[in-house]
């Protein structure tokens, strides 16, 4: 049975979408951060092969970010879609993303693979740490048409208002990445290459789960061969609302090319691994904070469809709220556990002691991404694509890519690069969320 959000508490609306696509979020990272963890255990290897991995980031993050500019355009409008009751047309979103993410998982896979040497190389590897980049990469691309698709697709499962079956979309595949890790990398003596073979195999697990749901008859919205041939309207619309979603991967993407490349300039491989290891910590911390302002977004979406203008205030507020205090107390944890955090992944002493100033001075204020997460997805969710595009890039291109280039050659060094994105936070998270509450909420009707 479809779920009507224009019913029942708004914050029990919220917390239902937001927390199963929690667990979901958190088990998908564990995909990859898993895989870190190993890696950096590896005996005697395993700092350069953290590196490596760490090297890989940029285009793993563009990758999702043409996913998001898919699927985080699409499922907005396929929400606003089903709260209007045009049933046809939220079909037909649903078809096109499907044809949209598959013909740019293919393209991506083509480039990756011309281009990988000069890439990694542009990213800041060096001749040790490139031989453990290109292993991962070369398998890791191999599943990038069903990471694509799984990821994209699953949240019109959780728009239709199955939050738990989306949660078991990436729950499957990260139980198998989980057991097959370590049986590949220790147990045949894989090492990356096990990694990567292990992530890829769950991915298509993934990828078969979320596509059968879609393609089930007692699911009211199903991909339909009519829906697949685009049309250049329909596509318009969802690059347009996508952007947003896309440049926020596509300049973490340039932040972490610019990142590596000032650290590895500035510090040395040891210095790239710490930022591995800082944004494998920051990818779990988000999560909280990221999906309840995408939980939120189909709520938001469907009852700014119905015209249910104070519901959509008051999930705007729930969201805030819930979303400040989270990561208030996880930026506390960070102050209080930064040793303890760093060695479940690295047992090297030299990377933990470096890495726990720099780990303080990243996430220093960290409870104001709260702030860029919820305008960001008020934005989104209510089809203000053009603002919610520009603070994506104000943020990341404006403020961060900047200071992450200055802050070194005026002296601070590798410091200059962790101090960059606190800055970024604040003055980012702030600016999005005043425009926000300015120029949408006490905009909307009573």
């Amino acid at each position: 049975m479809q779920s009507d959000f224009s019913q029942g508490k708004v914050w029990k609306n919220v917390i239902n979408q937001a927390v199963p696509l929690m667990a979901a979020q958190l088990i998908q990272i564990m995909y990859n951060v898993v895989d870190r963890i190993y890696i950096g255990h590896l005996p005697v290897i395993g700092s350069d092969a953290l590196t490596g991995i760490g090297l890989v980031f940029p285009i793993t993050t563009l990758i999702a970010a043409f996913t998001n500019l898919f699927s985080t355009g699409a499922v907005p409008l396929f929400s606003m879609a089903r709260g209007a009751k045009e049933e046809e047309r939220a079909e037909k979103i649903l078809g096109h993303t499907v044809t949209l993410l598959t013909i740019a998982s293919i393209a991506l896979i083509a480039l990756c693979y011309i281009f990988k040497k000069p890439v990694l190389y542009l990213f800041g590897a060096s001749d040790e740490t490139y031989v453990y980049a290109d292993r991962y990469l070369k398998i890791y691309l191999m599943g990038t048409v069903f990471s694509m698709l799984s990821t994209g697709l699953n949240g019109f499962i959780n728009a239709q208002g199955y939050p738990r079956k989306g949660m078991l979309t990436v729950m499957l595949g990260a139980i198998i990445n989980l057991i097959l890790d370590p049986v590949f990398i220790y147990g045949f003596k894989m090492g990356v290459y096990g990694a990567a073979i292990a992530t890829v195999i769950s991915q298509a697990v993934s990828f078969a789960w979320v596509v059968s749901f879609l393609l089930g008859r007692k699911n009211m919205y199903r991909i339909r061969s009519c829906d697949l041939k685009l049309d250049a309207k329909l596509v318009g619309s969802i690059t347009s609302l996508g952007v947003s979603g896309f440049v926020m991967q596509g300049t973490n993407c340039l932040v972490q090319i610019v990142c590596n490349k000032m650290l590895y300039m500035y510090g040395g491989d040891m210095y790239v691994g710490i930022m591995t290891v800082i944004n494998s910590v920051r990818e779990v911390l988000s999560v909280p904070g990221s999906t309840l302002g995408s939980g939120a977004q189909p709520v938001l979406g469907y009852n700014y469809g119905a015209r249910e203008y104070e519901r959509v205030r008051k999930a705007i507020r729930f969201t805030a709220a819930i979303a400040f205090t989270y990561m208030l107390i996880a930026w506390i944890a960070v102050l209080l556990f930064p040793r303890e955090i760093l060695s479940i992944f690295t047992t090297d002493a030299d990377m933990i002691d470096a890495g726990e100033h720099a780990l303080k001075l990243y996430f220093f204020g960290f409870f104001f991404m709260a702030f860029q997460f919820t305008g960001q997805s008020t934005f989104t969710a209510l089809g203000c694509a053009k603002r919610a595009v520009f603070f994506s890039i104000f943020r990341k291109v404006i403020i961060v890519l900047p200071l992450t280039i200055i802050l070194p050659l005026a002296g601070l060094g590798v410091n200059g690069v962790f101090i960059a994105e606190p800055i970024s936070n604040a003055i980012g998270g702030l600016a999005s969320f005043t425009a926000m509450y300015f120029t949408l909420y006490k905009k909307l009707p009573k």
